[in-house]
C-alpha cells in the first residue's frame, strides 16, 4: 500500500507585535512574519501591536484563542531580560500544555548565529484552546530564524515525520477516500 502525500493546507495566523516603542508602520519584525507566512501559502487572520503590557497581551491573544478564526498566533517582542519584557509571563498562563522544544531548539540554531548572546532569549510556545502560540524575539532577524529553522516546516502538513498541522485542523483525508 502506497503511503498519501499530504498536501500544503495553509493555516489562518495572527501576528502580535509587543513594543513600547515602535508603532505597525515601524514594525519589521511582524512585517517580516508576514512576508514569510504569506509567501509560505498561510493566511494573515490578523495583526496588532499592543505594550508590553501583560494584561494587553492576555486580551489579544484571548481573544484570539477563542476564534476558530485564528489557528496560530505569531508574537515578536517581549522575550527578553528588560524589566518591561513579559510576554512568557503574560503567555504561560494561557497555555494548556508548553512545547518545550521549541525554545530549546530556537536557541541551538540562534547560537549558531549570534553565539552566547542567545542566552538572553526566552522564546517559548504552547498549545492554548487548539491554537498554537509561538513567543518570538522582537529583533527581525530572530523571527526570519525562527520561521525558516522551525515553523515553517512544522505549519506545513506535508513535512515529515510530524508537523502541528494535523494537530490544529485534523488529519488529512483524500477526496477519493471514504470517511
Amino acid at each position: 500500500m502506497a503511503k498519501i502525500q499530504t498536501p500544503f493546507r495553509p493555516l489562518n495566523i495572527s501576528v502580535l507585535t509587543v513594543s513600547d516603542t515602535r508603532s505597525l508602520a515601524e514594525d519589521t519584525s511582524g512585517d517580516a512574519l508576514i512576508e514569510l507566512l504569506t509567501h509560505a501559502g498561510h493566511n494573515l487572520s490578523e495583526r496588532k501591536l499592543v505594550k508590553d503590557d501583560v494584561y494587553q497581551m492576555r486580551a489579544a491573544v484571548s481573544h484570539w484563542i477563542a476564534s476558530d478564526a485564528t489557528n496560530v498566533v505569531l508574537i515578536t517582542g517581549g522575550t527578553g531580560f528588560y524589566s518591561r519584557d513579559s510576554t512568557p509571563e503574560a503567555m504561560i498562563p494561557l497555555f494548556d500544555k508548553n512545547i518545550e522544544g521549541f525554545g530549546e531548539l530556537f536557541r541551538h540554531i540562534s547560537y549558531l548565529e549570534i553565539g552566547t548572546s542567545t542566552i538572553q532569549s526566552r522564546a517559548i510556545a504552547g498549545l492554548a484552546n487548539q491554537t498554537l502560540i509561538f513567543c518570538l524575539p522582537g529583533s527581525t532577524g530572530a523571527c526570519k530564524t525562527a520561521w525558516n529553522g522551525i515553523l515553517k516546516e512544522q505549519l506545513d502538513a506535508s513535512h515529515r515525520p510530524c508537523n502541528f498541522v494535523s494537530l490544529l485542523i485534523g488529519p488529512y483525508v483524500p477526496s477519493d477516500v471514504k470517511a
